[in-house]
């Protein structure tokens, strides 16, 4: 599975912006979650990227400048990978942008961490049909009809994306938190 590109073609604007970012940062985005699925709704679902880097800090403060964000937008997060039981580390930044419909959340990871969190993303990625089909219509009933809450919806595409495709819940924690995630 390539995380280079998208299964869904974005808009011309959304792709400059995500290849400007990926040349001012000296490193590749890659494109997880519903952007590599069929329950991807446009306009609504928000698009994935993990950007690994030998130099977090470095890598944050260069998004910050691109972003035009505070510092304090970035979250620590860590997570305990079900799989093997590292502990990984890295931070997490919500973005929006109203000039080109833009909905999107970066994870920024060392180096160290890119086979677990890649091995992580691609099993979520590549899902069977039921679960592919209870995505689509959970999110049809968040994104268009709003007759799931935020929890609700979170719950039940949380249990889609674990339980129902034989996997455990991974034990993910954001450590500084913040009331509006863009």
């Amino acid at each position: 599975m390539d995380m280079e590109t998208t299964k869904h073609k974005l808009p011309h604007d959304i792709n400059i912006f995500f290849n400007d970012l990926s040349k001012y940062l000296g490193t590749k985005l890659l494109f997880y979650g519903s952007i590599q699925r069929y329950d991807y709704f446009p306009g609504s679902s928000d698009i994935d990227v993990d950007i690994f880097t030998d130099n977090v800090d470095s890598t944050i403060t260069r998004m910050q400048h691109f972003l035009h964000v505070k510092r304090s937008k970035f979250k620590k997060i860590v997570w305990q990978y079900s799989k093997n039981g590292r502990i990984i580390y890295g931070n997490k930044i919500g973005y929006k942008n109203e000039d080109i419909s833009l909905i999107c959340e970066f994870s920024i990871y060392d180096n160290k961490y890119k086979s677990d969190v890649i091995e992580n993303h691609k099993v979520k990625t590549i899902l069977p049909h039921h679960a592919t089909i209870l995505l689509w219509i959970i999110k049809k009933l968040f994104y268009d009809l709003k007759f799931l809450t935020d929890e609700n919806y979170k719950y039940l595409k949380n249990f889609i994306l674990s339980y129902m495709i034989g996997m455990p819940t991974e034990n993910f924690q954001v450590l500084n938190v913040s009331e509006n995630k863009y």
